[in-house]
């Protein structure tokens, strides 16, 4: 009989780390593992498990909504203990910063190994003083850790020792296979996915797109993501209307059709200040795009793209360099193409086979060590 994996997180409201956990869960399941996914509370958009996956809710209950906040602090851990002696999963794999603490703390007495998964770069949230406190108190509890570079992985030394492993995201099958969009059939769009947020930083998009509608003023700059509700869209808006680019600058909203609507451009931009692992340029690569990205820490777009071969690397809040890089491949198609070509290669080690065996072998190495918490 396969082991039981549960999976912990706030909660599978559409997000990076959400849509991981459900990909993963959902394979484990169908390859006949008990899977677990133990949330804090349940959301209006959510993704969709697969029927085998058990949901069980471990955040707080009617009755702890007027306690204060120590209170409502120490029910969640508690909820979760109960829930993990009471399922006794082989493994628990909490993704998100207050998720992963509340396993640390919750496993104790439970013989339930835990490992940690981190989704964004440390250095930005990890770094306060109750941060610092709180990893060198519980993390030697975890019995390993999955990051998606190699930076994030050396944050947390030597509290985990040598116990954390980098996997990738998986690409969303739907992205690999997209025919590649010949020169002459491309339009004259320059793409960006990802949610309006603040530290994907937007605006500096907009503004070397500017320098670049001075060369070229036919092209218009394709925003498809959800609004955060941060105020990052009306700062977009702002600064388009500052520079008089605001026809030229796009905000199209979520969609669910993008394998058919981002082939299309003639570039891919990506203008964060930090990420953990950009799912969308993974996905823009594996379909052939020519893209240009911030090299942000903790490392993702170094770890995806070699500058100049399969994609451009530029300096974080550079617009000159971002104007420069995508203009070089607009006035190119040749290049572009050749770009995007080499880009396709990323679901060679990124699809969904690939990420779920590494996961797998990982997490029965770590149930097969016999660390528990």
């Amino acid at each position: 009989m396969k082991p039981t994996i549960a999976f912990h997180l706030n909660t599978l409201c559409h997000g990076g780390a959400e849509r991981v956990v459900t990909n993963l869960a959902n394979r484990f399941a169908k390859e006949g593992y008990g899977v677990i996914v133990a949330t804090e509370w349940y959301d209006e958009d959510e993704f969709e498990l697969d029927p085998k996956v058990r949901r069980i809710h471990v955040g707080l209950k009617e009755s702890d909504e007027k306690k204060g906040r120590v209170a409502k602090f120490l029910a969640r851990e508690r909820y979760l203990h109960e829930f993990l002696l009471k399922e006794k999963p082989d493994v628990i794999v909490a993704f998100a910063q207050r998720a992963l603490y509340r396993a640390l703390m919750a496993c104790r007495g439970t013989g339930v190994p835990v490992v940690v998964s981190v989704r964004i770069d440390p250095v930005r949230y990890y770094s306060a003083l109750s941060d610092k406190i709180q990893i060198a108190w519980l993390f030697d509890r975890a019995a390993g850790g999955v990051f998606q570079t190699e930076d994030a992985r050396k944050f947390f030394l030597p509290h985990l020792k040598d116990t954390g492993t980098v996997i990738l995201n998986p690409i969303t099958d739907k992205y690999i296979g997209v025919p590649q969009v010949p020169p002459q059939e491309k339009e004259k769009e320059v793409v960006n996915v990802a949610r309006l947020a603040d530290f994907k930083n937007q605006p500096l998009l907009v503004e070397a797109f500017a320098l670049v509608l001075e060369k070229h003023p036919d092209y218009v700059l394709k925003f498809y993501g959800p609004d955060s509700g941060d105020g990052s869209k009306e700062r977009i808006e702002e600064t388009a209307r500052r520079l008089g680019i605001e026809k030229s600058v796009l905000l199209m909203g979520g969609s669910d059709t993008l394998e058919q609507q981002v082939p299309k451009a003639q570039v891919f931009a990506y203008s964060s200040d930090y990420e953990g692992m950009p799912n969308s340029l993974m996905e823009a690569m594996a379909m052939g795009l020519a893209c240009v990205a911030t090299d942000c820490p903790p490392g993702g777009p170094r770890m995806l793209i070699e500058d100049g071969v399969n994609g451009y690397l530029i300096p974080c809040g550079d617009k000159e360099a971002l104007a420069d890089r995508i203009l070089r491949l607009i006035e190119d198609p040749e290049l572009a193409d050749r770009m995007g070509q080499n880009a396709r290669r990323i679901s060679e080690i990124a699809d969904t086979d690939t990420v779920f065996r590494q996961w797998e072998s990982y997490l029965t190495e770590i149930i097969r060590s016999g660390r528990r918490c």
